[in-house]
């Protein structure tokens, strides 16, 4: 019977996110990969404004802070003067895909070698649950009390189908972590978009469907069921580019 480990990555204390928020998870997925690959030492975490940030207390390798929305800037300007580390950013909805927009679809488009963690649970977690670029049609926030509206607020970004369609990105890939073989996928693909960045093929990215239940409104468990009957069928997870495969 395989045993549970704490990932060496990670120090040994609770992670700070709310009970039963995916964030945790991800980022126990993030630090499993980093273990495999054995780049614990040569890693470096970029993490933005947002819950992200409380990556900053529970990794034990290099971690920097960035504004909001900067991480991608920040990941390109120490991948390039470091080009050996294995570098990634960690960043939630709000941050890539408000603020951050066009940091992230210029790094992509540039095709920088690092890979970026997005992820997604479809609103402003820290600052109070306020509606965000992948806010759902009908989703209620604190902004959007009677749920989005597409004539006035538009409608969800979808970052893996924006990002696969540029020139430059290697691998784009979005997973879902409420189910157990969503987990399993995840993890495979974070290795895999680890593996092509150590192997200099350019641009990553890993998008993973979260959830929050503080903001949601929803205790945990309901939560998976929403993500099935809502998240999932708009935000459709699966490999999106992937030029290894189609070399």
């Amino acid at each position: 019977m395989a045993e549970y480990k704490r990932p060496s990555s990670l120090m040994p204390m609770a992670t700070g996110y709310c009970p039963g928020c995916m964030h945790a998870l991800a980022t126990r997925l993030v630090a499993d990969a980093i273990d495999e690959l054995q780049q614990a030492d040569n890693a470096i975490n970029v993490v933005s404004v947002g819950c992200s940030a409380l990556n900053l207390y529970s990794w034990k390798g290099d971690v920097i802070g960035s504004a909001h929305g900067r991480a991608p800037a920040v990941a390109t300007g120490i991948k390039r003067c470091l080009p050996d580390r294995l570098v990634f950013t960690y960043q939630g909805d709000g941050d890539l895909a408000a603020i951050g927009l066009a940091e992230i679809m210029s790094a992509a488009n540039r095709g920088e070698n690092f890979t970026v963690i997005f992820a997604n649970n479809q609103t402003y977690g820290m600052t109070g649950g306020q509606m965000a670029p992948t806010t759902l049609i009908g989703q209620k926030t604190t902004t959007t009390r009677f749920g989005r509206d597409a004539l006035t607020t538009g409608y969800p970004l979808k970052m893996c189908e924006l990002i696969s369609v540029l020139e430059a990105p290697v691998f784009v890939a979005r997973y879902a972590l409420n189910s157990v073989k969503g987990v399993q996928d995840a993890k495979k693909g974070i290795k895999k978009a680890f593996e092509m960045q150590l192997a200099g093929k350019g641009f990553t990215f890993i998008e993973l469907l979260t959830n929050c239940p503080t903001n949601w409104g929803m205790n945990p468990l309901d939560t998976l069921d929403y993500m099935n009957t809502n998240t999932i069928p708009y935000f459709k997870p699966g490999i999106y580019k992937d030029k290894e495969a189609e070399a």
